[in-house]
């Protein structure tokens, strides 16, 4: 059975969920965990959400764009963005490389963010929109 689920074993043989298969970014060749990009993101003070997904480039293939919803009051830049990236000390590749700021990230019933919804959402603008 193919679940769609990426995990790793642990030495006594537990599986740990790691990502989703569809939701791995494939950035000129290197596959970028989506939870790693929002676990990173989600420690930014500013942030109260945050979706990473793919967006469609020539060059690479994909790369990194984060969807985030942010605390009342606060404001985020694509450069505080990169400063806190660097300061958590992930490989450059890994650093978001478009931001969209929206006032509520698109739920389900159950509250999971619906990235399909985001995925196209970011496609629909194509590889040249600008940052927000």
């Amino acid at each position: 059975m193919k679940s769609g689920d990426i995990g790793r074993l642990d030495a006594e043989g537990f599986l740990t969920i790691t990502d989703r298969k569809k939701d791995i970014i494939i950035r000129g060749g290197e596959n970028i965990s989506s939870v790693e990009v929002e676990e990173t993101l989600a420690r930014h003070p500013a942030v109260r959400a945050a979706a990473a997904v793919a967006m469609p480039d020539r060059t690479y293939g994909e790369k990194v764009c984060v969807c985030v919803e942010l605390h009342p009051g606060q404001t985020l830049t694509m450069e505080q963005v990169r400063e806190h990236f660097v300061k958590a000390g992930l490989a450059k590749q890994k650093t978001p490389e478009r931001l969209e700021i929206l006032p509520e990230l698109p739920r389900n019933a159950s509250g999971k963010i619906k990235k399909f919804e985001l995925r196209a959402q970011v496609r629909a603008k194509g590889e040249n929109a600008s940052d927000v």
